[in-house]
């Protein structure tokens, strides 16, 4: 069991293949199947983001440990145009792109750690954390 996976995002097949990992990541690091879920639906989000706004980028697993006990670490990163306004992506139903507006606030809903940052004509990052224990 390791305690890292790395997957580029570069079209449709490594979505797939990065929400098949993270699944098989999160049951390994003691997630229930609708725990591990959830966070399959967060990395299926935030890649598809990444294929959507920017083109290609990374996706990252890790295990992480704290107070709170075991958890999982997803973080995306990309050198698309980024987010010029953070504050009304993270608001519900707002949308650059005709969707429904629900990916970034339903990811930080989903997970109990969320932090993003974005710089405009530099790129986007996201960290999210899921606990075990939480």
């Amino acid at each position: 069991m390791t305690g890292e996976v790395q997957v580029p995002i570069r079209g449709e097949t490594e979505v797939r293949r990065a929400v098949l990992e993270s699944t098989r990541f999160a049951q390994e690091t003691g997630f229930d199947e609708t725990r591990s879920r959830m966070i399959a639906t967060a990395v299926s989000e935030l890649a598809r983001n990444i294929l959507k706004y920017a083109g290609s980028g990374q996706l990252r697993l890790r295990r992480v440990s704290s107070s709170r006990g075991a958890g999982v670490e997803i973080e995306v990163s990309d050198h698309g145009p980024g987010i010029a306004d953070v504050e009304a992506a993270m608001s519900d139903h707002y949308s650059s792109s005709g969707t429904l507006g629900m990916g970034l606030p339903g990811v930080k809903r989903m997970m109990d750690e969320f932090d993003l940052h974005s710089e405009p004509g530099r790129g986007t990052r996201v960290t999210a954390r899921k606990w075990v224990d939480a």
